[in-house]
């Protein structure tokens, strides 16, 4: 459904209003994950909590930064908002994810990229630790989230028996997944064995909306706790409907994913 643009504005509005009351500036944190210390930045609501929190997961950029948009929206909203960085990408160390895959040989790529999205799956666990670990969140009520790369690594983390109430993923492997057969498989199989409840989310000029009718097709065929939504076209390009979308869009999707967080949030 279409958010109606008055509701949208007043919206939007109370999103910025309540954002001046909480953290301005992101605290950058250190963590650590299988031998190495990891970077992240950690935003908080005004107050002292326990609040509820959002791990996002970046994409494949190389310098995912802090993610001021979203920190602002889900602050605003009295959650905690978490940005790790993964290895080799933003401040952490590591080998980058991309360059991993441009040295593999070429029939080799796709597998490669689903060997190291796996790998990766540790750097989120580690960050979900280490924000469970916050005296000023509640570690009962985390939701993962994340874009591109980062919806791939959230529905992967998905799997894992880690106590997190909800999954919302953006456009997971929109970018690739008609050039990677592999990716596609994996991803099925990490709908068939979410351990959380799932939102998944893409605007219509994304690159592919394959993955939204793909899993959800394979939601309903096993009965998963699942739903997903296409939104109507962001921007100009498909660069706007993929990390634009994911990124700065919460006005368009920002409501039904606070309906979708509140509803899992107080499911025991």
């Amino acid at each position: 459904m279409r958010i109606h643009t008055r509701t949208a504005l007043v919206f939007l509005v109370l999103s910025v209003a309540g954002a001046a009351l909480a953290q301005s500036q992101p605290e950058e944190v250190v963590f650590p994950a299988a031998g190495r210390q990891l970077h992240g930045f950690l935003w908080k609501p005004a107050g002292s909590g326990p609040f509820r929190a959002i791990l996002w997961n970046h994409g494949s950029e190389k310098l995912p930064g802090s993610e001021p948009v979203l920190a602002s929206f889900y602050t605003s909203h009295s959650y905690v908002f978490f940005v790790p960085h993964r290895r080799g990408q933003g401040r952490s160390p590591g080998d980058y994810i991309q360059d991993q895959v441009a040295q593999a040989r070429p029939s080799e790529r796709a597998g490669r990229v689903v060997e190291l999205l796996q790998s990766e799956v540790d750097d989120v666990v580690a960050g979900l630790n280490y924000l469970r670990s916050q005296p000023f969140v509640d570690p009962a009520r985390i939701a993962i989230s994340g874009c591109s790369y980062g919806g791939i690594e959230t529905l992967l983390a998905g799997e894992r028996d880690l106590g997190v109430k909800a999954l919302i993923p953006f456009a997971p492997g929109a970018m690739s997944w008609e050039k990677n057969d592999l990716l596609q498989d994996r991803l099925h199989r990490a709908i068939d064995q979410a351990r959380a409840p799932v939102f998944l989310i893409q605007a219509e000029n994304d690159f592919s909306l394959a993955p939204s009718h793909a899993l959800s097709k394979e939601a309903s065929k096993k009965h998963k706790d699942f739903q997903s939504k296409i939104y109507p076209a962001f921007g100009k390009t498909q660069h706007d409907g993929h990390w634009g979308f994911c990124s700065t869009a919460t006005e368009v999707w920002g409501a039904d994913a606070l309906a979708f967080l509140e509803a899992q949030m107080k499911s025991p």
